[in-house]
C-alpha cells in the first residue's frame, strides 16, 4: 500500500521514468546524481515505488538520528559514520556477499553541495562485490528519472569515471564540477 502512495506521488507531481531498471538483475550497486536538492531523496523514494525493484540505501549515519531516524530505517536505509576511515566498503562488500538480492542506492557525490570528485566507495564496493553500477540521473529540467544499462567496472577506473561521467553529462540540469574533471581523462 505505501508503495502505492509512494508511486501515485511520483507520478502527480509530474515526474517520469526513462529507461527500465533491469529486473533480472540481482544485485547491483544504484548511484544517484546530480544530488543537488534536499527533495531528491523523496523523488528517489517515489521513484523506487514507480520502478517496482525492491532498494535499500546507504546515508549520512546523522539523518537516522533524532525523531526521523526511524523512518530512514523503515524506508531501506543504512547508516554510514563518514567521520573516519572505518571500514564502509569492506562491510557493505560483505553485506552483498550474504544476500541473495541487494540493490543499494547512493549518492557518490556525498553532498548536495558541488565537488570536485566523486567518493569511490560506490566504486570498490561494485569492484569488490562484482556487482554492476546502474546510473539514475535527475533531470529537473525534464521532471525525469533517467535509468542506465548495468555498468560493469573493469581493471581501468579512469576510463570507467570518464565513462560515468559522460553518462551523467548527458543529463539535463546544472552541469557539476565533477563531471567535467572526470571528462578531461
Amino acid at each position: 500500500m505505501l508503495n502505492f502512495i509512494f508511486k501515485f506521488l511520483f507520478k502527480i507531481s509530474g515526474w517520469k521514468l526513462i529507461g527500465e531498471f533491469p529486473k533480472d538483475l540481482k544485485k547491483s550497486i544504484v548511484i544517484v546524481a546530480p544530488h543537488a536538492k534536499s527533495v531528491d531523496f523523496p523523488i528517489g523514494i517515489g521513484a523506487r515505488a514507480a520502478m517496482g525493484v525492491k532498494m535499500g540505501f546507504l546515508a549520512k549515519k546523522e539523518l537516522f538520528e533524532g525523531p526521523f531516524g526511524w523512518l530512514f530505517t523503515f524506508l531501506g536505509g543504512y547508516p554510514v559514520d563518514r567521520s573516519s576511515n572505518n571500514q564502509v566498503v569492506k562491510a557493505v562488500t560483505t553485506l552483498y556477499n550474504s544476500k541473495e538480492e541487494l540493490h543499494l542506492v547512493i549518492a557518490p557525490e556525498g553532498t548536495r553541495k558541488d565537488v570536485d570528485k566523486l567518493k569511490m566507495g560506490f566504486y570498490f564496493i561494485a569492484k569488490n562485490s562484482q556487482v554492476p553500477v546502474v546510473m539514475i540521473g535527475f533531470d529537473y529540467a525534464i521532471k525525469a528519472i533517467v535509468i542506465s544499462e548495468p555498468f560493469f567496472t573493469s581493471n581501468d577506473s579512469h576510463g570507467d569515471l570518464r565513462k560515468i561521467a559522460e553518462y551523467f553529462n548527458k543529463i539535463g540540469g546544472d552541469k557539476k564540477t565533477w563531471v567535467s574533471n572526470y571528462l578531461k581523462y
